[in-house]
């Protein structure tokens, strides 16, 4: 493993003799208690990456074969091991296939000597092999930002001449209600024996997936995302009554989502619980979708249209893909696809679904002073349906629309406020490897930031950004766009789903690209209200974006493209989660965080890191291995799930335009389920 021997010296042993390395590691004597056990599991790993020139490679190998054959540590021993052997396969493979990452991994010791005592390019001469997004950014911003929105320019030859004229009524506007078990100090008092019971008994399963900030059972009014952000709707929409005397409410669709397997049994009524309690949405028409709604769309509306004309055995399970529990990547997929269902079945003026996040809302009156248009204002924007030609003079087709966020706390100085921006460059050692908020930053600024004016470079008319780099809320897309590209999120994606929703477009003709919609900014309030449950997400959500590197690169790697293209498109951010060396950054950032934390002194958390992340990452490891693998086997059959679920629906509109009764039946069903996901 001498490949990563100058990376690792240089990370965790001093540079001279009167010098503190960065994250000292050591192997402690045997007889200690769990936490040191842990602690020393982890060193042996770093150290063995390091090579045989580190002075206890030879400590740290015995070390691990003895706790491979432990019952109590066996398995995160083994995952350690495996690590270790994997990242040797890959270096070994990108060495073989890339001369010049070669010549710069074979050239780092050299290198980091000579960048010694400058963090800014001695971490550029561990990205450019590790992480290479993030190279040349510092110092250099505004000459990056220029370039990228050059990249990101589109030149429009046809406006959308039917664009969103009433978003109360021709936008379905969709977000996720994520639910997790109740925190420690909840006085659950208020819910009746038979609920509290249930509670207790989910209380004994295991956590199955993880959010970033999921919302605790019994939690207080005050910190409950679901109503912030509902009651934040319904406001925004009374200010668009106020100002232009809309009369129609807005539809929202609700995913409820769980954490643990039998919350799902709880989670509905909960929330309606919840609702009924709380102050009326009198703007909204909520409609909360668990996944016993989305099976019965699928057993009686869904089964119905394809047995009718094209039987298939297999159909049901290939439309498992509709529904709501799991990771991120599935309840994304069906906010966007229900919009579909809804304009063929439920009500044909949506024309278009939009996702807010729960925990961002519409600063109305600052978005009618400082960009001259509310939020349904922007929505109606000609350029969400424009077509024209990228950079690249590749035709493109703008049939999705995405926003920008402000930091609540940033508001104060103008919506045009980056909720990211350049962070300054002192790195901890897992920085060092990889460090996705300098690119996300980047990014930020060039696509986000963004604004159109008459007589600039960017009218909005002639000229125009296409966004590569969206968040989770405050993107949408065409019902029609949705209906030609099919597009969806792999359910096995458990981060970053809104990124790599449109990697399921690739390859097709044209391209499909979002609109940005300057000015459409949502506050971002997540600080203000949930810190609780952001804490109790901390350490699901780090490891989950490890895993993020490995599904991602995975899943571009089984797109029918060259990965070189696909990175030339989505780099600086989105494509630095598609990494050449996958398992290495990723088991790299784990191991070393662990590391620091130990080192820290915060052992709880770094104990915590290990049990989640070695059954975590053991379970990616294992999906992204084979040829083909469990992924790319995944992916394949999902994406003709999603062929199957927009067949059917081209099937029964067919159908219902000429009036046959089947049609008309399977249509009062699903509008009967749908009626039933009402919760206000």
């Amino acid at each position: 493993m001498t490949a990563l021997n100058p990376i690792l010296n240089f990370l965790t042993q001093p540079s001279s003799a009167d010098a503190t390395a960065i994250l000292p590691l050591e192997l402690t004597s045997d007889g200690q208690d769990d936490t040191s056990l842990l602690q020393n599991l982890n060193a042996a790993f770093l150290i063995i990456l390091a090579g045989e020139t580190h002075p206890s490679f030879a400590k740290a190998h015995t070390y691990l074969d003895k706790l491979s054959a432990s019952p109590d540590w066996g398995k995160a021993a083994k995952f350690y091991a495996q690590s270790a052997q994997l990242i040797a396969q890959e270096l070994e493979q990108a060495c073989g296939q890339d001369a010049e990452f070669k010549a710069n991994l074979d050239q780092m010791a050299a290198t980091l000597a000579d960048t010694a005592g400058d963090t800014v390019a001695t971490a550029n001469a561990v990205w450019s092999v590790l992480f290479p997004e993030g190279t040349g950014i510092w110092g250099q911003e505004a000459e990056r930002v220029d370039a990228l929105r050059e990249k990101r320019t589109v030149a429009i030859d046809h406006l959308n001449p039917n664009p969103i004229e009433n978003p109360a009524k021709q936008v379905l506007f969709t977000s996720n209600a994520l639910l997790t078990m109740p925190l420690a100090s909840t006085d659950l008092s208020e819910f009746d024996a038979d609920f509290q019971a249930e509670l207790a008994e989910a209380a004994d399963d295991p956590q199955l997936y993880w959010y970033d900030h999921p919302i605790p059972i019994g939690i207080g009014e005050e910190c409950n995302e679901i109503l912030y952000g509902l009651k934040h709707l319904n406001h925004a929409v009374e200010f668009e009554r106020e100002q232009s005397g809309i009369t129609d409410k807005v539809n929202c669709v609700l995913s409820v989502s769980v954490t643990h397997e039998r919350l799902q049994t709880l989670g509905k009524s909960y929330l309606k619980q919840v609702l009924a309690a709380s102050e009326p949405l009198e703007q909204l028409n909520i409609f909360a979708f668990t996944e016993t709604d989305t099976t019965s769309l699928i057993d009686k509306v869904l089964l119905p249209i394809l047995e009718h004309f094209a039987p298939d055995e297999d159909a049901k399970k290939m439309l498992a893909v509709f529904g709501v529990d799991g990771r991120y990547g599935r309840h994304y997929s069906f906010l966007k696809a229900i919009s579909a269902l809804w304009n063929s079945l439920v009500d044909p003026d949506i024309k278009a679904t939009f996702k807010i996040d729960l925990d961002q809302v519409f600063p109305q009156a600052e978005l009618l002073e400082q960009t001259g248009a509310t939020a349904f204002g922007h929505l109606q924007t000609p350029l969400w349906g424009a077509t024209g030609q990228d950079s690249s003079g590749q035709p493109i087709e703008l049939g999705m629309i995405a926003g920008a966020l402000v930091n609540q706390r940033d508001i104060h100085n103008g919506v045009f406020t980056p909720d990211v921006t350049v962070p300054d460059p002192k790195l901890s050692p897992d920085e060092y490897v990889f460090f996705s908020k300098l690119p996300q930053a980047l990014s930020t600024e060039a696509e986000m930031m963004t604004r159109y004016a008459t007589g600039t470079d960017f009218d909005g008319e002639t000229k125009a950004i296409q966004r590569i780099h969206v968040t989770g809320g405050t993107n949408g897309i065409l019902v029609d766009s949705l209906r030609r590209y099919r597009t969806f999120t792999p359910s096995f994606i458990g981060r970053a789903e809104d990124q790599a929703y449109i990697l399921s477009a690739r390859g097709q003709q044209p391209n499909l690209g979002y609109a940005h919609a300057s000015g459409l900014i949502m506050r971002h309030d997540k600080e203000g209200f949930a810190q609780e449950a952001i804490a109790m997400a901390k350490v699901g959500k780090q490891v989950g974006d490890y895993l993020r590197i490995l599904l991602f690169s995975a899943n571009a790697n089984a797109l029918p493209e060259e990965i070189g293209s696909i990175k030339s498109d989505i780099d600086p951010f989105t494509g630095c989660f598609v990494s050449q060396l996958p398992i290495t950054v990723a088991m790299l950032r784990f191991s070393l965080k662990v590391a620091n934390l130990f080192n820290a002194g915060k052992s709880d958390e770094a104990t915590e890191f290990i049990n989640t992340g070695v059954s975590q990452l053991q379970e990616g490891l294992d999906f992204i291995q084979g040829d083909p693998s469990e992924l790319q086997q995944t992916y394949e059959h999902e994406e003709a799930g999603w062929q199957l679920f927009y067949q059917a629906l081209d099937t029964v509109e067919k159908s219902l335009q000429a009036g046959e009764d089947w049609a008309l039946g399977v249509q009062k069903e699903t509008q009967r389920i749908v009626e039933n996901c009402r919760v206000n």
